[in-house]
């Protein structure tokens, strides 16, 4: 039986589309078994319709972070995900729902962390006068961006570079980057020792 992934998001859904056109291309060996937005008008949301994927908004507008979480982990627990890919999605995840799905919630960040975390990271990257920065694929616990890191992609940073030309190279590199660490994850071809996340040959 095909493992089973969840993609949450609340934008254009870039990232989505990379783990669906993966999935389509057998490099990841899994279904996409629900989309979810916490936006209606999340592009992302369209553009799994179109591609005939189960998706659903659930509105995250005038309830509190665990109302929202209980609501959600309700929802995936309809589709009992392997996997929970955070693609762009805008929202911190309460500790009831990290304990619900621990281990099985992935992020993709647009820095090399531990370096600028939280929001705005290419634009943090871009002002620090960094030479390289990147992307990080990484486990989601409790904190702010600070899970076990699974994967990561350095990206230089050009002398005639603005925010926007290095921040457009970033999502290339994560295109790339987030469905190979999600086929190794859902392979079980790694471990956790502490913080780090080692991969077995």
């Amino acid at each position: 039986m095909k493992k089973k992934l969840a993609v949450l998001l609340s934008g254009r859904g870039s990232n989505f589309e990379a783990i669906a056109r993966a999935v389509r291309e057998g490099k990841i060996d899994a279904e996409i078994a629900v989309v979810i937005s916490n936006r209606p008008d999340a592009r992302g949301l369209e553009r799994a319709r179109e591609m005939g994927i189960p998706s659903l908004c659930v509105p995250s507008r005038g309830v509190t972070r665990e109302e929202y979480d209980e609501k959600l982990i309700e929802e995936l627990r309809r589709h009992n995900p392997d996997l929970i890919c955070l693609a762009g999605f805008m929202r911190l995840l309460s500790p009831a729902f990290i304990a619900a799905f621990r281990g099985r919630i992935l992020n993709i960040h647009p820095s090399l962390l531990p370096a600028f975390p939280g929001l705005d990271a290419q634009r943090q990257a871009f002002d620090h006068g960094v030479r390289f920065t990147g992307c990080t694929v990484h486990f989601v616990d409790e904190g702010l961006d600070s899970g076990p890191i699974v994967m990561q992609a350095a990206v230089p940073v050009r002398d005639d570079d603005t925010v926007e030309t290095l921040a457009e190279r970033i999502l290339e590199a994560e295109h790339a980057t987030y469905p190979r660490a999600i086929a190794l994850v859902l392979s079980g071809a790694y471990r956790i020792e502490g913080r780090r996340v080692v991969h077995r040959k």
